[in-house]
């Protein structure tokens, strides 16, 4: 099962999709704001499940508007999980990322964007070597508006052929988000010499920048 060969074929077909819709417009529900991040900034939240979150949390920290990105589970039946239990498969979780951002500078639909071209939404409950339901492709929705254009675009991308077989990514209404363990979080940025990371997520995040580089931090 492969991807189109051009990973611009799929911004392409996501450029066009956005001219077409009406409601292609900034998410305007704000969340209250880390402590960390200003006051005065009005931020937003995206919960995405896109494979390893070594992998997503450092491709979604690069992007201009991202504030904060957290690694941890979401979509599972036991409470503050540990991540031997998520591993093992049983717990009905999902290695997700959390996203803190600023709408005046991304919008929702540029994570989406993002989100559909960081991993292959095309295999079910697999990321290349990682195989298990923690490891789905899956949108946590946290309102209608994300909700709405999440189903819109998936369909669009779907009927678009940007892939060679139908994307499998779940929406699912977001109910509560258990951070990872302090050793996950900023993974890739304090462990870039391991070899998970030489080898599997820096090729992936150099492909990836290449691509959205007008979109990156400066």
């Amino acid at each position: 099962m492969q991807i189109m060969s051009s990973k611009h074929f799929v911004l392409s077909c996501f450029a066009f999709i956005f001219t077409l819709s009406a409601c292609a417009q900034q998410n305007k529900d704000k969340v209250p704001a880390d402590m960390s991040i200003s006051k005065n900034t009005h931020t937003a939240v995206a919960t995405f499940g896109n494979g390893c979150f070594w992998c997503t949390e450092a491709i979604f920290q690069g992007l201009e508007g991202v504030l904060k990105v957290e690694s941890g589970y979401s979509g599972g039946t036991v409470k503050n999980p540990t991540y031997e239990e998520v591993s093992t498969g049983t717990t009905g979780h999902a290695e997700v990322i959390n996203i803190t951002y600023d709408p005046a500078k991304i919008s929702y639909e540029t994570l989406l964007e993002a989100f559909w071209e960081s991993h292959d939404p095309t295999t079910l409950n697999r990321q290349g070597n990682d195989v298990g339901p923690q490891y789905r492709s899956v949108i946590f929705y946290h309102d209608n508006d994300q909700k709405e254009k999440a189903e819109f675009y998936k369909k669009k991308l779907d009927q678009s052929g940007a892939y060679d077989n139908p994307i499998v990514t779940a929406i699912e209404p977001f109910k509560a988000f258990y951070v990872a363990e302090n050793y996950h979080q900023d993974y890739y940025n304090k462990n870039g010499s391991a070899p998970y990371c030489y080898y599997v997520i820096k090729p992936k995040l150099e492909k990836f920048r290449k691509v959205f580089k007008d979109k990156l931090k400066q």
